[in-house]
């Protein structure tokens, strides 16, 4: 482990927080492959990103402590879960689901103060991350709170790098999901009309999956997700609502809004970063990094590299979606990118069907979102 290098930056600094975008912006340009004591390596060029993605041999994804399924692990084990966990985000999966998505949307909108005025994220972006996510798993209503506390407390705890809280946190999720388990085996719940009942009929090397594994699955796809989606569609809104002539065009064009949210979640990127480790010594840029090092791939520096994307902050629709690297690429591509599509789509969709105007709230200043988070963390806005 290189620990003796002097750190290049610091990635909880204040400078850093008062706009995370523009931090990676500067050391895209003046130190593309910096060092932190923090993250250890951080690359933040597009081309360093892409080459680490597509070398998972040199750059492993086995980085948590914790068991991560699939995406901690290297082929032949990633390669033996993601086969199982593929097919849940298939079309007819997502086409099954579009409907109960728009009905949360609906219900959320509906349910918008009659004065229009709303704090965004608190309001409308939370909640239906929690509740969408919690709809696809077939989870109780009544875990909404709970996970909206448990995805707090794990945010915190990653940032005071407290290990033995994440342990604490991890187990206590494992204790939710086993709960989770255990009514459904002894209500006899039908895998084909239940996510979470499936998942416990999977095999993997010819045996079921264990609680574990279950839970390590579930994570992912709760934790992840829900921070995620709730950053993302608060950047969405903010983006619309400073941008009016985008807005009306997008209400008359609903067509052009799969491009449309690529590229505005790639000019604000929702999530920071992915970690890898090094198994071989490798040379980055001008630095050498040894064997065993933490290396952290910044997706919202990569995706707003100007080598790539000319005029970053443009909003433009003909660019390159290939280049963009927002659900990642390689083997490691985002399994759930088909499910994230469908409910910012969606999402769009019925709240620009369902107000004629979306713009910054008249008193309170939004606030940006602090590492490890993206996005906002208090967005007021003003919708009729």
């Amino acid at each position: 482990m290189n620990d003796q290098h002097p750190p290049d930056w610091n990635p909880k600094s204040d400078d850093v927080s008062r706009d995370q975008r523009a931090a990676y912006d500067d050391l895209r340009r003046r130190c593309p492959v910096a060092h932190s004591e923090f993250l250890g390596w951080t690359l933040f060029r597009h081309e360093d990103v892409t080459r680490a993605l597509h070398d998972h041999e040199t750059f492993s994804n086995a980085v948590s402590q914790h068991l991560s399924v699939p995406n901690g692990m290297d082929p032949p084990e990633h390669t033996a879960y993601r086969r199982i966990i593929e097919p849940y985000f298939a079309p007819e999966r997502m086409a099954a689901f579009e409907p109960v998505c728009r009905r949360i949307v609906v219900e959320l909108v509906r349910g918008l103060p009659a004065s229009g005025e709303v704090e965004f994220m608190a309001d409308v972006a939370r909640p239906f991350a929690e509740q969408v996510q919690c709809a696809f798993l077939g989870w109780p209503a009544a875990l909404h709170g709970r996970l909206a506390t448990w995805t707090r407390k794990n945010h915190a705890a990653t940032l005071a790098q407290d290990r033995q809280a994440l342990s604490e946190i991890a187990r206590e999720f494992e204790e939710l999901i086993d709960d989770l388990l255990e009514t459904r085996l002894r209500a006899g719940t039908d895998p084909k009309t239940d996510l979470t009942a499936a998942l416990m009929s999977e095999k993997v090397w010819g045996r079921p999956l264990s609680n574990e594994e279950v839970a390590s699955i579930l994570r992912n796809w709760t934790v992840g997700e829900i921070g995620t989606i709730s950053a993302s569609v608060g950047i969405l809104a903010q983006y619309l609502a400073s941008h009016c002539e985008l807005q009306t065009q997008l209400r008359s064009q609903p067509d052009l809004l799969p491009p449309a949210i690529e590229e505005i979640l790639r000019i604000h990127g929702p999530l920071i970063a992915n970690r890898r480790v090094t198994t071989r010594p490798v040379e980055i840029g001008d630095k050498k990094i040894g064997l065993g090092e933490r290396i952290s791939l910044n997706w919202i520096s990569a995706n707003r590299d100007e080598e790539v994307f000319g005029e970053p902050d443009s909003f433009r629709l003909d660019r390159d979606p290939a280049k963009n690297l927002l659900y990642g690429a390689g083997i490691h591509y985002c399994p759930g990118a088909p499910l994230a599509r469908l409910e910012m789509q969606v999402f769009l969709e019925e709240l620009l069907a369902r107000t004629q105007d979306i713009a910054a709230g008249p008193q309170q200043s939004a606030a940006l979102a602090v590492y490890p988070a993206s996005g906002f963390s208090v967005l007021p806005l003003r919708m009729r």
